[in-house]
């Protein structure tokens, strides 16, 4: 069997003849490494523990988890990283979270929350563009759960949409294979038919005119991400948007990575090139608040051009016994907390803040890129903003992952062709880290470099076989991803 790397989250492993799944696995994560330490709870406790005692406890582990990032060698996942904004926002939620969302008779100022995000996002995406192009545009949004509850929320749409005004019973989307695998989730949970198309490989992005070809009289949307996640590259909007009015489709711009702070790098002057409603064309955006928005984990907009698209989102059953029942979206019962807090984030940040963070990131970014171009055995893909992500035909990348793992860096692991990539983020702003990532990046070079023909211990080449996995070794991996969500979904075996 072929080796191959299976990548969860940020987590790598080998795969290969050799090896057990419970080898890997064990290689990937411990699921339970505090069930020595800390009491598990494998039935509810007949009597409540002090509350002192539960809050200390949990302080130990936020403690410890939050030294994986706080020196600023992780990839991504901690965008914000200023503790005293996190306690900000903690009493922005604790002051709402108990409020449900669904029920505003009772939370109105719920309404004010969403409302205000949306309009503040709206405006960053140039909103008043579409209206300027247009009268009769009007652009709408609602706050989701997260990315993919965005992108969910707006495939959801497309295809009801498209039901209620072009009669189709069978659509499809077309998206770079570059972006996100929510597009493949909604496609999978929605029953839309995804059409993936190949993005050239010195540039990372998708061609149009390839574009063009897949589509047909049942596509209801094109996809394209500023920028996406592999490569934090962004792809040619303006050309899909002009493709979509065209062939008289709908685009989504998946801006879940770097709406919030793309625009900012604009107006610094760095080369992003128009990706929102000033695009005729677009027809939604998702934008994440819980990244670059540095609000909370749980939030995040999706935007519509027009009123018409959001509308076909809502839910109503009119004949229940409970009464008549509605909702905006998928989700019912959701935290005001939330809400509150995505909103405390943007309002107390302003403009001026996210130019200031924008200003530290883009630097930063733009530094750690030149340290990988010293190094002629390394190249960076594409040409990237805030996100930049590097591979080797010298060796393989994953050796240089293995060194700099040992320094204490977090990398994403890619695949097609392997690679790594690294999401700047505020923490590696601390003074200090740059000069940490070129003086480590140098040794984990010349490590790679001694290394030969030997395997990577973090992985091996994905789909090491000309057209990719092995049938077995497609069921073995997917078997293995089930076990390590059913581990995480679980308590230790006592």
């Amino acid at each position: 069997m072929a080796h191959a790397i299976l990548t969860f989250g940020n987590l790598t492993a080998q795969v290969g003849s050799t090896r057990t799944k419970l080898q890997i696995m064990s290689d990937l994560f411990d699921a339970h490494p505090y069930a020595d330490r800390f009491p598990v709870n494998r039935t509810l406790p007949e009597h409540g523990r002090p509350a002192e005692e539960i809050l200390a406890e949990l302080r130990a582990l936020a403690a410890e988890e939050d030294t994986a990032w706080e020196g600023g060698q992780c990839s991504g996942t901690m965008y914000c990283g200023d503790h005293e904004h996190y306690a900000f926002l903690t009493e922005a939620f604790g002051l709402y979270a108990h409020a449900n969302a669904l029920q505003r008779d009772i939370c109105p100022s719920a309404t004010r929350f969403e409302g205000e995000v949306v309009a503040m996002a709206l405006d960053l995406m140039h909103a008043d563009a579409a209206v300027a192009a247009d009268a009769s545009a009007d652009p709408v949004g609602m706050v989701t759960s997260g990315g993919t509850g965005s992108i969910l929320q707006a495939m959801l749409s497309y295809r009801d949409h498209a039901r209620a005004t072009r009669g189709i019973e069978r659509p499809n989307i077309v998206r770079p294979e570059t972006a996100h695998p929510a597009f493949a989730k909604g496609a999978h949970l929605f029953g839309l038919d995804l059409r993936t198309v190949p993005v050239d490989p010195v540039t990372t992005l998708v061609d149009p005119a390839v574009v063009a070809e897949h589509i047909d009289e049942n596509t209801v949307a094109l996809i394209g991400s500023a920028g996406n996640y592999p490569y934090g590259t962004i792809d040619p909007i303006a050309e899909l948007g002009a493709l979509a009015l065209d062939r008289g489709v709908g685009l989504h711009v998946d801006g879940c990575l770097g709406g919030f702070i793309l625009p900012f790098g604009e107006e610094l002057g760095y080369d992003v090139p128009p990706f929102d409603f000033r695009v005729p064309g677009v027809t939604s955006i998702s934008a994440d608040t819980h990244k670059y928005g540095y609000g909370l984990k749980g939030t995040s907009t999706v935007l519509f051009r027009d009123r018409a698209l959001r509308t076909a989102a809502y839910f109503h059953m009119l004949d229940w016994t409970g009464g008549k029942y509605f909702s905006p979206g998928m989700e019912g019962s959701r935290s005001t907390g939330l809400l509150a807090s995505a909103w405390a984030s943007m309002v107390a940040t302003g403009r001026a803040g996210y130019r200031t963070h924008a200003t530290a990131i883009f630097e930063t970014s733009f530094a750690m890129q030149e340290a990988v171009r010293s190094h002629p055995e390394l190249r960076i893909l594409g040409e990237p903003t805030f996100l930049f992500a590097f591979t080797s035909e010298a060796f393989d990348p994953y050796h240089v992952a293995d060194h700099m793992k040992t320094r204490g860096w977090r990398f994403n692991g890619l695949q097609y062709p392997n690679g790594l990539h690294l999401a700047v983020t505020r923490p590696q702003t601390q003074p200090g880290v740059v000069d940490r990532f070129r003086t480590d990046l140098a040794d984990a070079v010349a490590y790679a470099g001694e290394q030969g023909a030997l395997p990577p211990t973090s992985a091996a080449i994905y789909g090491g076989i000309p057209g990719g996995l092995t049938p077995e070794a497609e069921h073995m991996i997917g078997s293995m991803m089930d076990q390590i969500m059913d581990a995480q979904l679980s308590v230790p075996k006592a």
